[in-house]
């Protein structure tokens, strides 16, 4: 049994999972929020709504107060579309949106209860909203783990069919076979005014259906691809009127049109669209890594680094005795780098290698192992048999959070290069320079030393051109799923 869609016939077993993983999630975050809420109430009330202080404002009756706000919650969940198919499994759209509903939700709350003259609980409120947002959020990122592992095995996914010129294809067409948690398969490209043949010799990695300009030969190539979405991108030569009949063809078909303009490493928060005469009009914002927003990492960094320092007080004592004992030599390495804008500071570790592991560094240089630029070598003879096990776990990495304290790093941000690093730098990869450094950063939780070095410069250069505190914490939550794993660390 199929269903008919402007003559594109869709199969629904292929289609089925766009019903079912939002009333899953719908399912997910109902019991997140009962449990939360239910546990509000029971840590700040017990089993008794009447033991409230007596006060000459209106008490409300705990129990009622507690299924409407999990009531209200859920639905505010699904008002801010959070459970939207084109959201889920990559970025981090779904988690603000989801941020955003509970934030909105209390805050209205509150603006009610005073205006209503109503004696909400503080006490109650303060558990119910970090308790239920945490436990969402946690679900959430439990569901898109299963999510991209079910994608990546090939379910959950949607055709795309590439509309544009040949280098455009190309691009687009690896980006998205590259982050195959985001559910778009590329099966096709329409080159329209271009050959069937890829210029030059050059190999596509999906075929080539049309390179008919009219809007027949392009739905027919939609339709022989099978595909339910098409991403339209720079190269395409087709007139605005016709992209506007396309449109309209494609909701027929209940197809997706989506909008893939030459932006390379550009986040969201960056892109604005202004509509005028007509027109979108989009605007790429310059990155802003000053101002209130400086101010509110640096802070973050002070804090964070201070309380990690004091906490981790006595394991750092411990690896340093440890270290002592091991081999001997110092227990702290310090190494130059560069900082921001190329200022040079002492970056602290705790020793892994044996004392004169600089002036053996030439002799090993022909084995590494590395990209091109960083020295790596799996099995350096240099490491001593503790330094093994901290570099394993970045144990090593601690005594940073000195270098954080002090404003020479920032707990995330680029990694910091070696000086001979930077005089091989082409100019542009320069930028990596205009933030602090990290202790982690994009290139630790997305391969660390088994990156290539144009892989390296790209997610550096992509975090300094996007930076934001949202991404930092992000970045921070995967560090310590990174360093369990033991990814790329040697």
């Amino acid at each position: 049994m199929h269903q008919q869609r402007g003559g594109t016939r869709l199969s629904p077993n292929r289609y089925h999972w766009r019903v079912l993983l939002p009333n899953r999630l719908a399912l997910l975050d109902a019991a997140c929020i009962s449990v939360a809420i239910g546990a509000a109430q029971l840590l700040r009330f017990g089993f008794q709504s009447d033991d409230v202080i007596v006060t000459q404002r209106v008490q409300p009756n705990y129990w009622v107060v507690s299924v409407a706000i999990a009531v209200l919650w859920w639905l505010f969940l699904t008002a801010w579309n959070s459970r939207e198919i084109r959201i889920l499994g990559a970025g981090t759209e779904e988690y603000k949106r989801v941020t955003a509903a509970s934030l909105y939700l209390f805050g209205g709350i509150a603006i009610l209860s005073y205006a209503a003259d109503v004696d909400t609980a503080r006490g109650y409120v303060g558990l119910a909203l970090p308790l239920g947002l945490a436990l969402i959020l946690i679900g959430r990122w439990l569901f898109r783990r299963r999510l991209a592992a079910g994608r990546r095995q090939g379910k959950f996914t949607r055709r795309i069919v590439i509309l544009g010129g040949p280098g455009a294809v190309e691009h687009l067409c690896r980006g998205l076979m590259s982050a195959p948690e985001a559910g778009y398969v590329p099966v096709a490209a329409v080159m329209p005014g271009f050959r069937m043949e890829a210029p030059n010799g050059q190999e596509l990695p999906v075929p080539v259906l049309s390179v008919s300009t009219n809007l027949e030969g392009i739905l027919g190539a939609i339709e022989q691809g099978d595909a339910d979405a098409i991403a339209i991108s720079s190269g395409s030569a087709l007139k605005p009127r016709l992209i506007r009949e396309l449109g309209w063809e494609l909701q027929a078909r209940g197809i997706s049109m989506i909008m893939a303009p030459a932006l390379t490493d550009v986040a969201g928060p960056r892109i604005h669209t202004q509509p005028v005469a007509g027109l979108p009009m989009i605007h790429v914002t310059t990155p802003k890594l000053e101002g209130t927003k400086g101010v509110a990492k640096r802070t973050f960094d002070i804090l964070s680094s201070g309380l990690a320092m004091l906490l981790l007080s006595p394991l750092l004592i411990a690896v340093a005795i440890a270290v002592k004992l091991d081999s001997p030599g110092p227990a702290f390495f310090h190494q130059d780098r560069v900082g921001k804008d190329g200022a040079p500071f002492k970056m602290h570790k705790f020793r892994s290698m044996v004392v004169d592991a600089e002036a053996r560094l030439e002799a090993l240089r022909a084995q590494s192992e590395g990209n091109g630029v960083l020295f790596k070598l799996k099995n350096d003879p240099r490491i001593t048999r503790l330094g093994a096990f901290i570099r394993r776990f970045s144990i090593d990495e601690l005594p940073q959070l000195w270098n954080v304290f002090v404003g020479e790093m920032s707990m995330v941000g680029p990694r910091p290069p070696l000086p001979g690093e930077v005089a091989t730098y082409e100019d542009y990869v320069h930028r990596r320079l205009m933030v602090q450094p990290g202790i982690t950063g994009l290139w630790q939780v997305s391969g660390r030393s088994d990156l290539s070095w144009d892989d390296s410069v790209r997610l550096d250069l992509y975090y300094v051109e996007n930076w934001s505190m949202m991404q930092d914490f992000v970045i921070l939550f995967r560090t310590a799923k990174a360093v369990v794993g033991k990814d790329g660390a040697y």
